[in-house]
């Protein structure tokens, strides 16, 4: 029987996971002025929703939410997780105490025996990681962290993580900026697994990089800390170009997720919102509930949020449009994100990088590109 094979129950056997969601998400601003980073929709939940499905879905029924900026917000959407399939519980750092610090916070909230995995994520990382491999890597080498390791073209942005001929990490190396520096195209993914009695030996109550500080301390003290590059689908949402796009790959079917509220595809319209029979959604494009979009309006790549209005003949393309804001008639927004309640006006053309702030308006053609530029 499929129940007895013992592959599977290894794959199971990683139960505790703690999500790393304090940061303030600056970088996302207007996003994040009302909302924690790990509360913006993505593909028309909280992007917090497909992390903590996706760790269900590897066997993980207990999570722990170390939690900071907007603290508040979470456990009144989430609750106790029974919703998910999950027991929940949520620790708010009184000040910031980043990533190393969050991990040790939260230990006493953990029920692992001291040699048992501890799954560990950033809450702004969607990824395609295959969870039990990581587990089982982790098992399988005896490690006392296991970090998930993916490649990337230019890594000069990230901390560059060379491994032996076995996986084993043998330095952590902060972001390269010369040809010499960069040794390899390795970088860390922002997901580990803890042996539980490690997580014991970061200094508690005062701030710990877990990148800076603990993985290299531990890599001096002669720890074990065995890399695994998985390749899949991987985005760092720290921006909000990066934040448009992972929900339009969501909704298009290319980074995976159980937790997307409908069928993959060009498009998804959550219940209430009213789209024009000739308006045309494509690119993973997302229309909140109660949004409005009007005749002829062209909406490609986008998010449009819960009771924003696009009005006729509108273009909006690879945007974010906040709560409630509204998009005049044939005004032409690409690469922008547009804060809750503001108020573009008419015949305005905003491109790439532009930022319209939470309640601003612009009135009507204020801003316009020639066509030779």
């Amino acid at each position: 029987m499929a129940g007895d094979d013992p592959g599977r129950k290894r794959r199971r056997q990683v139960t505790e996971a703690i999500l790393l969601v304090g940061g303030k998400g600056t970088r996302l601003r207007p996003l994040t002025v009302h909302t924690p980073k790990p509360m913006v929709p993505a593909a028309g939940v909280p992007f917090l929703t497909h992390q903590l499905a996706r760790a269900r879905a590897a066997g993980v029924d207990h999570v722990v939410l170390a939690t900071s900026y907007l603290a508040e917000v979470f456990e009144p959407y989430f609750g106790d997780g029974a919703a998910l399939g999950l027991r929940l519980e949520y620790v708010t750092e009184a000040d910031p105490l980043g990533t190393g610090g969050a991990i040790r916070n939260v230990a006493d909230r953990l029920h692992s025996a001291p040699d048992d995995p501890v799954l560990i994520f950033n809450g702004d990382i969607l990824t395609g990681l295959d969870i039990p491999a990581l587990v089982d890597t982790h098992r399988d080498t005896g490690a006392d962290v296991s970090l998930h390791l993916t490649r990337v073209p230019d890594p000069r942005a990230f901390g560059l993580v060379p491994t032996d001929g076995t996986g084993r990490v043998t330095a952590f190396l902060e972001k390269p900026q010369t040809p010499e520096e960069i040794v390899t195209d390795q970088i860390n993914a922002g997901a580990y697994v803890f042996r539980r009695s490690v997580i014991d030996t970061i200094p508690a109550g005062r701030p710990v990089s877990v990148e800076r500080e603990t993985f290299p301390g531990l890599l001096a003290d002669g720890a074990h800390l065995q890399g695994m590059v998985d390749s899949t689908y991987w985005l760092d949402l720290g921006t909000p170009q990066a934040f448009v796009r992972g929900s339009a790959d969501l909704v298009l079917g290319r980074a995976p997720s159980p937790a997307v509220p409908g069928r993959c595809g060009e498009r998804l319209v959550l219940p209430a919102a009213e789209v024009a029979p000739d308006a045309k959604l494509t690119g993973g494009t997302v229309i909140g509930a109660g949004a409005v979009v009007g005749d002829g309006a062209r909406i490609a790549g986008s998010t449009v949020l819960d009771r924003a209005v696009v009005e006729p003949g509108a273009v909006v393309t690879d945007s974010m449009i906040g709560e409630g804001a509204r998009i005049g008639a044939r005004t032409v927004v690409e690469g922008v994100v547009i804060g809750d309640g503001a108020h573009v006006g008419a015949d305005n053309e905003l491109r790439e990088g532009v930022r319209v702030w939470c309640g601003a308006t612009l009135p009507p053609a204020a801003i316009r590109f020639s066509s030779d530029e």
